[in-house]
């Protein structure tokens, strides 16, 4: 039985994306199934793992407004193990078209329950907003992982997030779980980095992951190649800290 976690937060540029295509990738190279579903309009996952969106015929809009065969939207990767739904700027509208559907916070929970058995695990990339398709992400999801930056605004707007996430539990998905909170984008040199870690620990504690997610050149350069850092540069100091990430997130899960 596969794991659903999604990606959240809705302050943007905190390496949401960056995250689930390098955790993503770097799962897949640990001999993992995983599958990305992009439910950010912008498709910056998408791209950034090498999927066409122009040629996308079927993508996560499709199965969520049309109802299409979720296996037609999974699209292959230079990874064997690593498959993606892509996203589509359709679904920037795509909110306002479920208002009319019912159980609509349900509905990609019921896409892709029927796909758990044949992955490990299944990363929703959040759009950074709280707005239905987040709810839907969330409410389909066993987990949320919830990238933050290492700067001094860092835990503002968490509070929004962990709000959202308690009332998705009490009305939606009491299942849902906190996988942990992520530092990135994180600068050792600066002290500031230091604080900011020992504050975010400080609140949330064994919710935090020991591995940060370091500021690296490779990383902000990889996707504009259509790859994973770990494809791009494997040496990479990007490419090392989501293979950390990776062995940290499967251990705490004895996958």
């Amino acid at each position: 039985m596969g794991k659903i976690i999604a990606l959240a937060n809705q302050k943007g540029g905190v390496g949401k994306t960056t995250t689930t295509i390098n955790l993503a990738a770097s799962l897949a190279t640990l001999e993992k199934k995983v599958l990305v579903v992009d439910a950010d309009p912008q498709a910056n996952a998408s791209s950034g793992l090498g999927v066409n969106i122009r040629q996308s015929e079927c993508t996560i809009y499709e199965c969520l407004i049309d109802g299409a065969d979720v296996h037609e939207a999974i699209h292959d990767t230079e990874l064997d193990t690593l498959k993606v739904i892509p996203s589509h700027i359709n679904l920037v509208g795509a909110e306002i078209e479920m208002l009319n559907l019912k159980e609509r916070e349900k509905i990609l929970k019921k896409i892709l329950t029927s796909l758990k058995d044949e992955f490990d695990f299944i990363l929703i990339d959040c759009s950074p907003s709280l707005g239905l398709i987040t709810v839907n992400a969330l409410t389909a999801a066993d987990s949320v992982i919830i990238p933050v930056q290492a700067e001094y605004f860092a835990l503002e707007g968490i509070s929004k997030l962990l709000n959202t996430i308690k009332i998705i539990k009490s009305k939606l998905n009491p299942a849902l779980e906190i996988e942990g909170f992520l530092l990135t984008m994180y600068d050792s040199r600066l002290r500031q980095a230091n604080q900011i870690y020992d504050e975010v620990k400080k609140h949330f504690r064994e919710l935090v992951f020991k591995t940060v997610i370091q500021r690296n050149v490779k990383l902000s350069e990889a996707p504009s190649y259509g790859q994973p850092t770990i494809l791009y540069d494997a040496e990479s100091t990007g490419a090392k800290n989501h293979i950390a990430l990776a062995k940290e997130l499967i251990s705490r899960n004895h996958h």
